[in-house]
């Protein structure tokens, strides 16, 4: 069969569609990225948030078209709003031929054999379950970065989420496994692993009895074929001591770090079921900054959570301006149906969650800016990851830039370069969220 992949939301779920896919091609069936000749159509859902979740029931509808002006024999939905909306799917959109849930991808090969002989058919395992290791999975980035899931689900159950009850409690994935897997996607090539969960920080807390996160950064570090290791999605409550010392002293970390940290109003932050205060905040921030200098902290933040007055919106507006994060990201709050959150009185509008995430994100802007003129002249490594052949220019990443969130580097170059390669750069100029630059040969400033 020919199989088509719409794989949406975030990349925790992007890992689960590499595995089917590898899956899929290691049972003789193709990929392709052609919709109409498709013989399969696989939608992997999110439903994170109210936008997410309508992307996914449009693209679910827009897909079901190709069963009448395609070849498409079958339609097989997956991911969190199969899990969470299973019901309602099957009584809404008949061209769905299967669904199976978050903990059941390693199961596309059976669910695809059961659809393929006329059955309908719907499969959901315990969301407690782990998925059993694959190791062949399909790079999709199409480059030399890569995610690695070190963990499923998640315990801290905060007001507004929706994930516990649809990814189920936090399972580490076995170190021996993660680092057999961080093994074979180098040896395929990739400079950059990227280090997933939704709560990476907690990493070895339940098999391990202790935060294990350290440890498996030390040891992935000795995989002599990688160049670049990435953390996102560390709470920060669990940033200690030693993961500070491995970060700053470990060359193959990358100086930055994902602190989601969502509100600086100690009230807000109370009713939002987080484990940190502000003045907590302040200080594992000031202690990252303190013992890794130079690093890059990037976080995220909720505007409009139930019952935020505007004097607390402007108090996380002062602590935004105080701690000048080099990258964040602003989202509205979403009223997710079977959250405690979505039963809080004072739900503020729509409008006014926008103009207060659009206040933040406005100094953002001039936030990033003024961090970028600093960096003119400065010699940094940059990762290649194409070239703008009209332009006669490279694109590539610093250490200070994740994948499709941060910004780029354009870089100039006398000579080829090819993707992949890991480059001295001297910044020549800024822009609000990139930079340009010139590739150097000589390392003196």
């Amino acid at each position: 069969m020919k199989v088509f992949f719409a794989s949406l939301g975030c990349d925790k779920n992007l890992v689960d569609t590499e595995v089917m896919l590898g899956k899929l091609i290691e049972n003789g069936h193709s990929i392709t990225n052609n919709e109409i000749e498709a013989d399969v159509i696989v939608v992997n859902t999110c439903c994170f948030i109210h936008d997410a979740k309508e992307e996914s029931i449009n693209t679910i509808l827009e897909m079901a078209e190709y069963k009448k002006t395609g070849v498409c024999k079958a339609l097989i939905v997956t991911g969190c709003l199969a899990e969470r909306y299973k019901e309602d799917i099957t009584k809404e959109i008949e061209e769905v031929d299967a669904l199976f849930g978050t903990t059941s991808y390693g199961d596309i090969i059976s669910v695809l054999e059961e659809v393929l002989k006329g059955n309908k058919h719907t499969l959901f395992r315990d969301i407690d379950y782990s998925p059993e290791p694959y190791n062949n999975r399909v790079n999709t980035t199409g480059g030399y970065s890569t995610y690695i899931k070190i963990a499923e689900g998640c315990d801290k159950h905060c007001t507004y989420c929706i994930i516990p009850s649809l990814r189920g409690k936090f399972r580490s994935v076995p170190m021996e496994v993660v680092l057999e897997e961080a093994q074979i996607l180098a040896q395929k090539g990739i400079k950059e692993l990227i280090l997933v969960a939704q709560d990476t920080s907690a990493y070895g807390i339940d098999i391990y009895d202790r935060f294990a996160l350290p440890e498996l950064l030390t040891k992935m570090c000795q995989i002599k074929e990688l160049d670049w290791i990435r953390v996102l999605y560390c709470y920060p409550e669990q940033i200690t001591d030693e993961l500070i010392e491995v970060m700053k002293n470990e060359p193959k970390i990358c100086k930055y770090i994902d602190i989601p940290i969502q509100h600086a109003s100690d009230e807000i932050l109370r009713k939002m079921g987080r484990r940190t205060s502000q003045d907590e905040l302040r200080t594992v921030i000031n202690k990252l900054r303190t013992n890794i200098p130079g690093i890059a902290i990037r976080t995220t933040l909720i505007t409009g959570f139930p019952g935020e007055t505007q004097e607390e919106h402007i108090e996380c507006v002062k602590f935004v301006e105080e701690m000048k994060f080099e990258r964040l990201g602003v989202f509205t709050y979403s009223k997710e149906p079977g959250t405690p959150a979505a039963k809080l009185k004072n739900q503020v509008p729509e409008k006014t969650k926008k103009s207060r995430r659009d206040v933040i994100m406005a100094l953002q802007q001039e936030i990033v800016f003024k961090h970028n003129v600093e960096m003119e002249g400065k010699l940094v490594d940059v990762l290649i990851e194409g070239k703008i052949p009209e332009e006669n220019v490279y694109v590539g990443r610093t250490y200070m830039d994740a994948p499709n969130v941060d910004g780029y580097i354009f870089v100039n170059s006398p000579e080829e370069m090819i993707s992949g390669d890991i480059v001295k750069v001297k910044v020549s100029y800024a822009k609000e969220y990139d930079l340009i630059g010139d590739r150097v040969y000589e390392y003196s400033k």
